[in-house]
């Protein structure tokens, strides 16, 4: 059989087919001097910058390059296959001997509304890959519970550059400040988002807040292109209820503009109707910024320290959860050197991480050309 004879050798970087490659988790997981991790082909009619659908997920690429790749390492875009066409994929790299590994990133797919087509999806793969990964033990225990695989746990690890995690862990400059500082990120109103009650209750709780002599500021940040035009206006209008709260529409934000805006913050809220797991969660406890969230998915697992489930319906929970980053500000002396000691610990773990990921190449790899 074509893959029999194992590509990858002690002295070379395992090359890795990933789903996609263009992404922050992926080059954080990817240990740049033993991975090699291959770009992502070229979308017929798409920009250059983006992946999906993957073409490298297709049987016939899968097929075409194996010479190119020793490990197909899948993590996001299954929505945009079908069952059979993903399970074609699979079988084409399985038929060039090159292992598959699936990363449970998502449980409940963030991009759609209906699940149903997203778990058919799941049905197929993770039955079909040879190794699993997850990010936290509660998502582990679901995939053992609905397949009877065990996944192996590995930390998302952070997002930080070494730029920014090498950088004096300066206060956020509003300690003299009164006033809580929360944000909550619309992006583009993707459909895991409960935009318009998030904005209702950051009102609410604005007004407890007041009544309690609390000073708090909610922004808003809303993408200037959003998926729904009229949900952006209900948004922007139901902002108006307190002057707390404000909208602020912007252009599509890069990762050093998001790291600076979330900087800024006391409290970052996450508005979701469903989900798995959070980058966001990840870079905020990297910045030191507490977050508050609906206890969707297996979040709040990620760093519990840091979380504090809210309902959407109930503006006392926000009201609490503000309360409660307010108190956590520490004095500057105190709080660099926490978030020093923090960023020095993630590193390691990142780097942890990228053992973990290497050990598991070099094994799938080896297994399947035993």
């Amino acid at each position: 059989m074509q893959g029999k004879t194992p590509i990858a050798t002690a002295s070379a970087p395992i090359r890795v087919a990933s789903i996609p490659s263009a992404h922050p988790y992926v080059r954080a997981i990817a240990d740049p001097l033993r991975v090699a991790v291959l770009p992502d082909p070229p979308v017929p009619g798409a920009p250059a910058s983006q992946w999906w659908p993957p073409v490298a997920m297709t049987a016939p690429w899968l097929s075409g390059h194996a010479t190119e790749y020793d490990l197909l390492h899948v993590h996001f875009g299954l929505e945009s296959f079908s069952p059979d066409e993903l399970g074609a994929g699979l079988d084409a790299a399985r038929q060039a001997g090159r292992p598959v590994v699936f990363t449970v990133h998502d449980l409940d797919n963030p991009q759609i509304v209906d699940q149903e087509p997203y778990r058919a999806l799941l049905d197929v793969i993770v039955p079909a890959a040879d190794r699993l990964v997850t990010l936290t033990s509660s998502a582990a225990d679901e995939v053992e519970r609905r397949w009877g695989r065990q996944a192996l746990v590995l930390a998302h690890p952070t997002l930080l550059d070494e730029t920014s995690a090498d950088a004096s862990a300066s206060p956020r400059g509003h300690e003299d400040d009164d006033a809580v500082r929360v944000g909550i990120h619309l992006r583009d109103l993707r459909p895991n988002i409960d935009a318009e009650a998030a904005v209702q209750v950051a009102v609410e709780a604005a007004s407890l807040l007041a009544d309690l002599d609390r000073p708090v500021e909610f922004e808003v940040l809303l993408n200037e292109r959003v998926r729904d035009d009229l949900a952006a206006e209900r948004v922007i209008a139901a902002a108006d209820g307190h002057p707390a709260v404000r909208v602020r529409r912007t252009a599509y934000l890069d990762d050093a503009q998001i790291e600076d805006w979330l900087d800024g913050l006391d409290l970052f809220v996450l508005p979701y109707r469903h989900g798995t797991h959070s980058g966001w969660v990840e870079l905020c406890y990297d910045l030191g910024v507490r977050v508050a969230g609906t206890d969707v998915g297996h979040i709040r697992s990620q760093h519990p320290s840091e979380f504090r489930v809210i309902d959407l319906r109930d503006a006392r929970t926000l009201a609490d959860a503000v309360t409660w980053a307010g108190d956590a500000r520490h004095p500057s002396s105190v709080g660099v050197d926490h978030l020093a000691t923090r960023r020095a610990e993630r590193r390691d773990e990142r780097q942890a991480v990228r053992d973990a990921h290497v050990r598991l190449y070099t094994d799938a790899v080896a297994e399947v050309s035993a």
